[in-house]
C-alpha cells in the first residue's frame, strides 16, 4: 500500500482529488433516498440513515431484492433534522408516501413498542415497533403482512465485519456505515450502456466529482473536512442496480455490463474468485465513533487522498 510521507501529505493538503457533489440519506432501508446539503456524522453512519426497516410477519427484512415496489416509496424528513444537535419535538415526523397511498406520518420520537426477532442478513435482535398504523400502511401497499421497525440503539449493536473494520457498527445498512461513488465512475459506466442509468440505482451516501473514473477503488484513507475515512472494501453489487427506481421494474442492466468490466475476474484475476461485481467503495470514519460537536460533512467539501493502493487488485474486496 502506498503511504504518503509528511511532505506529500502537505502537498495533498493543497490539492483535492475530488469534492462532494451530493449526499444521500436513506431513512427507510430500500426506500427512496433524500438528497441533503449536509449531514451529521454518527457512530453508525450519517444520522437517520437506514434507521428504519420494513419487515414481514416473521420479522425478516424486506428489501427491493424481494419487493421492488419499495423503490417507489418516498420518504421526507424535516430539513432541520440534518442540522447539528437537532432533536425531534413531539410534533416532528417522517412523511412516507407511495403511489395510490395516503401520506403516512411516523413520529420521530421513539415509539414505545418493541418488536422481537427482527433480522436483516446475519443480524437478529429487537427493534422499536412503529405501531399499527404504519403496519397497515405497508401491509396494504405491499399486499402482505408488514411492519415498520426502528433500530433500537439503546439496546442493540450491529457490528460490521471485524476482518475489514473492527470496532465499527451500523444500523440497517447492508454492510458498512458509508458508501462512496464517483461521478466519473458513473459517467464511464453510462458510456458503455445503451440506456444511461442515474445514480439512484447505486444508492451511495457520498457522491464525489472531479476524479478519474474508478479512482475511489484505490482510496484506503481520505480526508473530508477534518474527518478521516478509511476505504475498507470495494462495494459488491446485488440485483438492486437493475431495478428502475422510477418504475420499480427490474431489467438486466447495468449488471450485465458490470460483469464484463467490473467483475472480480476482471479486476482481481489473481485473487479468489467470488463471482462478484464491484462499483463504489465502502467507508468507515474514525472520528464518528466518539462524541463531539461539529461533526458535519457537507456538499462542496473537498476530498483529500492520504493513502491509496496502486490497483483495484490490491484493494480489499
Amino acid at each position: 500500500m502506498e503511504k504518503t510521507s509528511s511532505s506529500s501529505t502537505q502537498a495533498a493538503a493543497s490539492y483535492a482529488a475530488a469534492k462532494i457533489s451530493s449526499i444521500f440519506i436513506y431513512p427507510v432501508k430500500s426506500c427512496r433516498g433524500i438528497s441533503v446539503p449536509h449531514a451529521p456524522l454518527t457512530p453508525t453512519g450519517f444520522r437517520w440513515d437506514r434507521q428504519w426497516l420494513v419487515v414481514n410477519q416473521k420479522g425478516r427484512a424486506y428489501t427491493q431484492r424481494i419487493e421492488p415496489k419499495l423503490a417507489l416509496v418516498e420518504v421526507d424528513m424535516p430539513n432541520e433534522a440534518f442540522s447539528e444537535g437537532w432533536e425531534p419535538a413531539e410534533t416532528s415526523y417522517m412523511g412516507i408516501k407511495a403511489p395510490g397511498m395516503d401520506l403516512l406520518k411516523v413520529s420521530l420520537s421513539k415509539p414505545p413498542g418493541i418488536a422481537d426477532g427482527v433480522s436483516v442478513w446475519e443480524w437478529s435482535g429487537s427493534a422499536l415497533d412503529e405501531g399499527d398504523e404504519a403496519s397497515k400502511w405497508f401491509t396494504k401497499y405491499l399486499g402482505k403482512p408488514s411492519r415498520l421497525v426502528r433500530f433500537n440503539a439503546a439496546s442493540e449493536t450491529r457490528p460490521v465485519d471485524p476482518v475489514y473494520a473492527n470496532g465499527h457498527n451500523i444500523m440497517f445498512s447492508d454492510e458498512y456505515p458509508f458508501m462512496l461513488l464517483s461521478q466519473g465512475s458513473l459517467d464511464a459506466l453510462n458510456e458503455l450502456l445503451k440506456e444511461p442509468v442515474p445514480v439512484n440505482r447505486f444508492r451511495p451516501n457520498i457522491l464525489v466529482d472531479g476524479c478519474e473514473p474508478f479512482a475511489e477503488d484505490l482510496w484506503t484513507e481520505i480526508k473530508i473536512s477534518q474527518f478521516s475515512f478509511q476505504g475498507v472494501k470495494l462495494c459488491s453489487r446485488c440485483k438492486i442496480p437493475t431495478i428502475n427506481q422510477q418504475t420499480a421494474i427490474p431489467g438486466k442492466e447495468p449488471n450485465e455490463t458490470l460483469k464484463k468490466v467490473r467483475s472480480d475476474k476482471v479486476l482481481r484475476p489473481n485473487q479468489k474468485q467470488q463471482g462478484k461485481i464491484y462499483f463504489g467503495m465502502n467507508l468507515v470514519c474514525k472520528e464518528s465513533l466518539s462524541e463531539g460537536k461539529g461533526k458535519m460533512v457537507k456538499v462542496g467539501d473537498p476530498v483529500f487522498v492520504l493513502h491509496k493502493v496502486s490497483s483495484a487488485a490490491e484493494a480489499a474486496a
